[in-house]
């Protein structure tokens, strides 16, 4: 089997083997329900405190301040859903913006659709980042609900998070950040930022899949979302993925241990592929901040060339990544970011998403960036549009 070299860890990553170390017992041995009264169910009740902490001490929260779901897109709901219905006698008005992921904006259509909200989404510049004067100018008496997102999954562009927070907290507004591409990534204090909401999930940080939690401040009061027993102090019912939730502490734990060295060396391999990319890959654009930017994003925007041939080509090397184009789930539509940082649809069908890892090496990188010249001199051959581009060249 030929090696893999996998950069697409936005999507999704490994789940660690302490991680699963970690989980197994709660599957076949401690398995009782932590919701029962027996002593068999005390160790489960346990576990879920403990793995409580250790997500909570990433945030600097409190642990009664986490509430496990389903995943980041069940958090984004509830966080939207729910403190809409709670304050909708306050106000109707919720401040967004258009390069959210998908489980913010398409909640927020349902809100307008269906509930008589009104959404304001807000406009970015050129690397994706929010002018903080848009959003001051955004605010009515009516806004009762801020969320912007804590770093973008596709450009990987870091908002200004803790001036957001500071004018939400200034006008009485709170504030919710999808922090699901930036929990454990990179530093985050929900106090020193003024975060009320925050929605995670395990599997981006080399947890298990179908397990993320909402940080809700103490004191916002917010309507449940899953209604049934008593479960996460009777805000959202179901019994707890006990698995899960020990699985995702462990990488919680691990991830912020392990935060400073990671983003130390992911940076490096992030900048050095991205100078390889610029200098030895003609007519290609480098999407997001360079320096407000994930530690492990590359997105670029490779003219003339068409982004689902490029994953195409690339897999056929082993090299997992991922594009900007959304052909592969059945639109011709390029991805809504790109559009909104200004990129024309020729040039936005054109990008490559590449997400690094702890594991992954510079070696991985140079072979990555070989073949991808190749692809792409192969690609443009067989383009019209390049080969009129380079005629009006002469």
């Amino acid at each position: 089997m030929k090696k893999i070299i996998y950069l697409d860890n936005a999507a999704t990553t490994k789940t660690a083997p302490e991680v699963v170390d970690a989980m197994l017992p709660y599957f076949t041995e401690a398995y009782g329900n932590p919701s029962s009264v027996y002593q068999f169910s005390a160790q489960s009740k346990d576990a879920l405190m403990e793995a409580r902490g250790k997500i909570a001490n990433v945030l600097g929260a409190k642990k009664e301040e986490i509430y496990f779901t389903a995943g980041g897109s069940e958090a984004d709901n509830w966080a939207l859903k729910a403190t809409f219905e709670a304050l909708k006698d306050k106000g109707n008005h919720i401040i967004t913006t258009k390069i959210e992921h998908h489980a913010i904006l398409h909640t927020c259509e349902y809100l307008e659709k269906n509930r008589g909200a009104k959404i304001t989404y807000l406009d970015v510049d050129e690397n994706g980042l929010v002018r903080l004067e848009d959003l001051k100018n955004a605010i009515t008496p009516e806004t009762i609900l801020i969320s912007i997102m804590f770093a973008n999954n596709e450009i990987g562009t870091i908002e200004p998070i803790a001036e957001i927070g500071k004018i939400a907290k200034e006008n009485g507004i709170l504030f919710h950040t999808d922090a699901v591409q930036a929990f454990a990534q990179v530093p985050i204090n929900v106090n020193e930022m003024n975060i009320d909401m925050l929605s995670s999930s395990a599997h981006k940080i080399n947890g298990p899949k179908g397990i993320g939690f909402l940080y809700i401040r103490k004191g916002v009061k917010i309507r449940s979302f899953v209604h049934g027993g008593a479960q996460e102090r009777k805000r959202r019912a179901g019994t707890e993925n006990v698995p899960g939730i020990v699985g995702y502490g462990v990488a919680a734990e691990l991830a912020l241990n392990t935060m400073e060295a990671r983003i130390k060396k992911e940076t490096e391999l992030r900048d050095y592929m991205i100078q390889r990319i610029e200098t030895e890959i003609p007519y290609v654009k480098v999407n997001g901040d360079r320096v407000k930017r994930l530690p492990n994003n590359v997105n670029v925007s490779i003219q003339f060339i068409e982004g689902e041939s490029l994953l195409l080509m690339l897999d056929s090397f082993g090299i997992c990544a991922s594009s900007g184009s959304a052909c592969t789930s059945g639109s011709l539509d390029p991805s809504h970011v790109l559009l909104a940082i200004g990129l024309p649809h020729e040039i936005a069908h054109g990008s490559l998403r590449m997400t690094l890892s702890a594991e992954t090496t510079k070696e991985d990188i140079d072979f990555t960036v070989d073949k991808l010249k190749g692809i792409v001199e192969t690609l443009r051959k067989m383009s019209p549009l390049y080969e009129d581009f380079v005629k009006k060249q002469k």
